[in-house]
C-alpha cells in the first residue's frame, strides 16, 4: 500500500464544514436482517427513490448478507471480473448494484457493508471526489477509535499498512445520492482469488475492471468480533450526527419485490455487459 496522500480532510475547516452538513439533517438507522443478495441491491435503489421523491429522509443501514456473493459495478463486464464456474461449484451468486467502481467477493461474516441515502442537496457544491470522502470521513474516525490505524486514499477507498480495507460507490437518482461501502472484515485464505479475476487479462473489451490492489481485512488489525465493530460504528455515527431508529414502509417492500422479480435477479440485468 502507498503511502497516506493528501486529502480534502486534511483541511480542519473542510472538517468542520463536513460536520455540519451532517448534522443538518435528520438521520434514521433502518434495519439489518439478513436479505439474499438480490434484495439488498434492490433496496438501495429502493430507498434512493423514496429519498430523492421526499417520501424519506437521510438513512442509514447496515447490510446483513443472506448468501455468498459477488457484487458487480454497474458498468463491467462479468467475464472480466469473475471465474463463472468456481462461483456456481461454491454457491456464490453474481448480482449487480445500481452504482458503479469494481467487483466485491462477499462472505455473509466476512463483510461489513453500509448504505447512505441523503438528499443530493447534503453535496450540493462538492465534487464527486470529496462527496466520496465526505460519506466515509466518520467511519475512518470511527475505526481509529478502535485502534484501527485507518486513513482514507483517493477517490474512493479505506486503506491501512496492510492493505485495502474496502471501498465505495456511488449513485444518483432523482434528486438523492446513494453511497455505500464495503469493507473486509476477514477473508477465507484463497478465496478471492478463486472467484475474483484479480489482476487477468481482459475477456472482453466491455466495461471498466476493478483495480488490482492487496485486500487487508480489519481482523489483521483488530480481534474485535464483527458485531461489536458494527455496533461502535452505529454508536459513533449516532453521537456524532444524531440517529433515531425507523423501518421499512409496506410500499418500499413492495417495491423492492419487484424490482426483484423485474430486474435484480433477472440475466438480462446481472448480465447487462456479459
Amino acid at each position: 500500500m502507498s503511502d497516506r496522500t493528501s486529502t480534502f480532510g486534511d483541511d480542519p475547516l473542510v472538517r468542520e464544514n463536513w460536520i455540519r452538513r451532517f448534522r443538518s439533517v435528520d438521520w434514521t438507522l433502518l434495519p439489518n436482517s439478513p436479505l439474499e443478495p438480490p434484495y439488498q441491491v434492490a433496496m438501495d435503489e429502493t430507498l434512493t427513490l423514496s429519498t430523492g421523491a421526499g417520501k424519506r429522509g437521510a438513512n442509514i443501514r447496515f447490510w446483513n448478507w443472506a448468501a455468498p456473493c459477488v457484487v458487480l459495478g454497474r458498468f463491467q463486464s462479468v467475464r472480466n471480473e469473475v471465474y463463472e464456474d468456481v462461483a456456481a461449484e461454491q454457491g456464490v451468486q453474481l448480482v449487480r448494484r445500481i452504482s458503479g467502481g469494481g467487483a466485491m467477493l462477499i462472505e455473509p461474516e466476512g463483510a461489513i457493508t453500509y448504505s447512505i441515502v441523503a438528499p443530493e442537496s447534503l453535496v450540493e457544491g462538492m465534487s464527486f471526489a470529496e462527496s466520496y470522502e465526505f460519506f466515509d470521513s466518520w467511519i475512518i474516525d470511527s475505526l481509529r477509535e478502535l485502534g484501527v490505524n485507518a486513513w482514507y486514499v483517493p477517490l474512493n477507498d479505506i486503506a491501512f499498512s496492510g492493505g485495502k480495507i474496502g471501498g465505495a460507490a456511488q449513485a444518483r437518482r432523482g434528486g438523492a445520492v446513494l453511497h455505500h461501502t464495503t469493507m473486509a472484515y476477514s477473508m477465507t485464505p484463497g478465496k478471492l482469488v478463486q472467484i475474483i479475476r484479480i489482476g487477468k487479462e481482459k475477456l472482453s473489451d466491455k466495461g471498466i475492471t476493478s483495480a488490482s490492489k492487496r485486500v487487508g481485512p480489519l481482523r489483521d488489525q483488530t480481534d474485535l468480533d464483527r458485531d461489536v465493530i458494527i455496533h461502535h460504528m452505529i454508536g459513533h455515527f449516532r453521537s456524532s450526527f444524531g440517529l433515531g431508529e425507523g423501518d421499512y414502509t409496506p410500499e418500499e417492500w413492495t417495491d423492492v419485490r419487484s424490482r426483484v422479480e423485474t430486474k435484480f435477479s433477472t440475466r438480462d440485468w446481472t448480465y447487462f455487459l456479459p
